[in-house]
């Protein structure tokens, strides 16, 4: 199976296996939201895969 580009270059693979990514909707039209929502759209995500689909978006880390 093919591997998911788009999606795979927006993943970070941390030495011990955690996935992380950007937070979704903080790219613009951020100018009329607070500075507490706008530092808060810079932190990253955790995100948790099941083997099917560390397999599909990340062949070979895994």
């Amino acid at each position: 199976m093919k591997t998911n580009k788009s999606f795979t270059k927006r993943l970070k693979v941390t030495r011990r296996g955690k996935i992380i990514a950007r937070k979704a909707g903080q790219n613009h039209f951020n100018a009329k939201d607070s500075q507490t929502n706008r530092l808060g759209k810079k932190k990253t995500v955790h995100l948790v895969m099941t083997g099917k689909r560390k397999r599909r978006f990340l062949p070979s880390q895994f």
